[in-house]
């Protein structure tokens, strides 16, 4: 039960950032929460998936909302952060006074959990806020024993209740988790503190009470209905919203397609097939579940699908691509060393792609993680230390054998082709995105389209650029299966809203 489909893709790219904060009422009595856009360092690629559900977006302007679910005085608006479309996260505060935390609003799970102050033996708790108990006048000892785990890694710790604030709504007794422990390098580089859940309480560990459970049930928004504008410019500021109580029609246009709540826990709804430009791949024509998850970045479903779509896009296993770039770029350099006798641990790091810790090499970028000065984490490397050690190791192997250097730059490279993407990865040619089919969902009988610049995450630009397929394999078996995981790619071209009281999911063409 504490496991998350929904995992996947978390953090994507990650790198050295600085972000401020900046909070402003406007005229309709709302607060509403600004962020800036975190500048990314291109160099810095990170492989993925929260629950991910990371990162997220921001900076918020004045809206007048109006309609049927929810108007300026019944509906809260929380700015979302877009970090390079791979995460979107925004600001809470829990105690009295507030204490601060930057969590993911996370349709994907359902329990709320932030840093503990008695997080003293995990490296992740260093880089983040931490709830202090001692601080807060509204504190109330609860002491469950939790454990979340998610698909990029666990946390664990007990469970406290206090008033939690989210925009200007404040929840009382609120049951969240003080997280204690953080064994995941996820939570080390992510730029969030913690994990809201939005889902439904069946699926929420200890079956404490969601944070959504409780706004409405103490009467603090209209309506039971919260909605998504995720905001895929990266060009611009301000990285979305999460409106609760109401929908912002601002944000979207047309009507909204609605299909009721399939089976609760996640906001599960079924869909038909899929389609690969224009054209049906069968094997959702009788039927498939999919999962509105605004934690998950890419989009994850049947590798019977996504193999389809790759194989359409022209789509190659990331590893295997870095690997061979590896070898190109650096093959003859560390054949050399090798027959120089250089000592083989160290030969990655002399040629700048890892940083020997004393034993064996590590991504510089994880070494920068630690070394920040302001105590923020900076990002992963791109698994390029990691291709270049594999080499090291393959041509040790045929030197042994007296192989010729012709054939051992062969063998390392037919080596690269083998390799799996155990992130479920796939690189495309960033100068084929035009030509790339257009890829539909059907839901509720009308087809949902996505277009190649929308379900391609493109980082970098001129030939540092690196072009991801936001098309991930994930086989669920029946009766749960088979499942598509509909993420940020999907929620950032469509308005997304979660109608809680009527049990139905809501999408419509953003604005």
């Amino acid at each position: 039960m504490g496991t998350r489909f929904g995992a996947f893709a978390v953090i994507l790219f990650l790198s050295s950032l600085s972000f401020s904060l900046a909070f402003s009422a406007s005229n309709d009595g709302l607060v509403r929460i600004g962020l800036r856009r975190l500048k990314l360092d291109q160099s810095n690629r990170v492989a993925t998936r929260l629950e991910s559900k990371e990162a997220l977006r921001a900076s918020i302007r004045k809206y007048n909302l109006r309609g049927k679910l929810g108007d300026a005085a019944d509906t809260d608006i929380v700015a979302l952060k877009n970090y390079m479309d791979a995460q979107y996260f925004g600001e809470i505060g829990i105690g009295t006074p507030p204490q601060k935390f930057t969590v993911i609003f996370d349709t994907g799970s359902s329990n709320l959990w932030v840093p503990s102050a008695k997080c003293y033996f995990s490296v992740p708790c260093f880089f983040h806020s931490k709830y202090k108990s001692s601080q807060s006048s509204t504190y109330q000892k609860n002491g469950k024993s939790a454990a979340i785990h998610y698909g990029t890694g666990a946390i664990s710790g007990f469970f406290s209740e206090d008033n939690v604030k989210v925009g200007d709504l404040v929840v009382k007794d609120q049951e969240f988790i003080e997280a204690t422990r953080e064994p995941s390098v996820t939570f080390l580089v992510a730029k969030f503190d913690g994990i809201l859940g939005l889902g439904f309480q069946e699926i929420s560990v200890g079956n404490a009470t969601p944070v959504w459970y409780n706004m409405v049930k103490q009467g603090l928004v209209k309506e039971p209905v919260f909605s998504f504008w995720l905001n895929r410019n990266v060009g611009e500021e301000e990285g979305g919203e999460i409106v609760f109580g109401g929908v912002d029609p601002n944000h979207y246009r047309g009507k909204h397609t609605y299909v009721p709540v399939s089976q609760k826990g996640y906001w599960q709804f079924e869909m038909g097939d899929v389609l690969i430009d224009g054209r049906e791949s069968g094997y959702c024509s009788g039927g498939c579940s999919a999962i509105a998850d605004s934690g998950t970045s890419l989009l994850a479903g049947p590798t019977t699908v996504v193999a389809m779509i790759n194989h359409a896009i022209g789509a190659s296993g990331v590893v295997s691509q870095q690997c061979k770039a590896v070898v190109e770029q650096y093959g003859q350099t560390i054949m050399d060393l090798l027959m120089a006798e250089a000592q083989p641990k160290k030969i990655c790091s002399q040629v700048g792609l890892c940083t020997f810790d004393g034993t064996h090499g590590v991504s510089a970028g994880i070494q920068s993680v630690v070394d920040d000065k302001d105590g923020r984490s900076s990002g992963l490397g791109d698994g390029m230390c990691s291709a270049c050690e594999m080499a090291v190791v393959w041509m040790q192997n045929q030197l042994r054998q007296n192989q010729t250097q012709e054939r051992i730059l062969n063998y390392v490279n037919e080596l690269c082709e083998r390799l799996p993407s155990p992130m479920g990865e796939s690189a495309v040619d960033c100068a084929s995105i035009s030509s790339m089919p257009t890829i539909s969902f059907t839901i509720g009988g009308k087809a949902f389209d996505l277009s190649p610049k929308e379900y391609i995450l493109k980082v970098g630009e001129g030939a540092a650029a690196q072009c991801i397929s936001g098309f991930t394999g994930l086989d669920i078996p029946p009766p749960r299966g088979p499942l598509w995981i509909l993420g940020d790619m999907f929620m950032g071209r469509y308005h997304t809203v979660f109608d809680f009281g009527k049990l139905r999911i809501g999408f419509a063409e953003a604005a």
